[in-house]
């Protein structure tokens, strides 16, 4: 008779979150379902959101009064837009038990490293953290458990904090099912500049200036659009104060990717205005061998 074979222990005994959105939410499932901490506990400034949370049993007790809800807690994670992570840090600090781990979720890294880093109290291990996961929706409603299964997860360790740590919440990510990638916080930032901060600043733009244009037409506009118009639209959908905060905090990079974007686009217009369809063709098949990539990494 085979005995059934014993669970590993917890890597985490208590897991505190700092925000129940999508990401927290997402967050408390897979951990749950995992076994990876023993206890999940999550706080909001919002009333209604942290009702939502404990009506669904997203976690094991949501509420709004952040400091409390990271005592004893192993593992702390910021859930927040961006411009709010310092400001939380600050409200938390005098809780957190020494030897503790502090991470975020942020798209932007060395804004917030900038932001939080000044309140994290001596003895706690900061280790931000990016996990490239999501959906257009928001809010503890709209969480599960898998957003993480397949994609990766950034890791940004900085300078003279215990590697152990780093591992420590690096193995976190792999559990939730994310692969895991240690980066520089300046890289980190050019490189999501481009993958990702462009392209939505991109698709509010089209959608902006579709809904510009339309005037009398704009019903015709959204019966008749075409699949690259609704990618666009599902882009432009995310969450407004999210992505406010990642544009005005990792500006430099937007800015100068932009640029090059701008150069690009003008060599797009002049191949189209002089009729230039080998430089079209040239471009498209280029472009087309990106997805293909992505689908081989079963990224798409």
């Amino acid at each position: 008779m085979s005995v059934p074979e014993a669970k590993p222990a917890p890597l985490f005994d208590k897991l505190a979150l700092i925000g129940i959105g999508l990401i927290g939410s997402s967050i408390a499932l897979a951990a749950k379902r995992e076994g990876l901490v023993r206890t999940v506990v999550a706080a909001t400034r919002s009333q209604a959101t942290a009702d939502t949370a404990n009506r669904l049993g997203i976690v094991d007790h949501c509420g709004t009064d952040l400091a409390a809800a990271v005592k004893d807690a192993d593992l702390v994670i910021v859930c927040t837009p961006v411009g709010a992570c310092g400001e939380n840090m600050r409200v938390i600090a005098p809780n957190m038990k020494p030897g503790a781990i502090v991470s975020d979720v942020g798209s932007v890294k060395q804004a917030v490293i900038r932001d939080m880093r000044p309140h994290v109290p001596a003895g706690v291990h900061f280790v931000p953290a990016h996990p490239i996961a999501g959906t257009e929706h928001s809010g503890p409603e709209a969480g599960f458990p898998d957003l993480f299964k397949g994609r990766w997860c950034i890791v940004t360790p900085l300078e003279g904090v215990d590697r152990a740590a780093a591992d420590r919440l690096a193995e976190f990510w792999r559990g939730c099912g994310s692969m895991v990638e240690f980066m520089a916080p300046d890289w980190h930032d050019k490189v999501l500049g481009i993958v990702s901060h462009l392209p939505h600043l991109i698709a509010y733009t089209i959608v902006g200036t579709a809904d510009d244009m339309a005037g009398e037409q704009r019903s015709e506009v959204i019966k008749f659009a075409a699949g690259g118009f609704r990618d666009f639209t599902r882009i432009a959908a995310s969450d407004p104060t999210m992505w406010r905060d990642v544009f005005l905090n990792n500006r430099e990079a937007v800015l100068e990717i932009l640029a090059r974007f701008q150069e690009d686009l003008f060599y797009l217009q002049r191949a189209i205005r002089w009729g230039e369809g080998d430089k079209l063709f040239e471009i498209f098949e280029r472009t087309r061998g990106i997805r293909r990539a992505l689908l081989d990494m079963k990224q798409a």
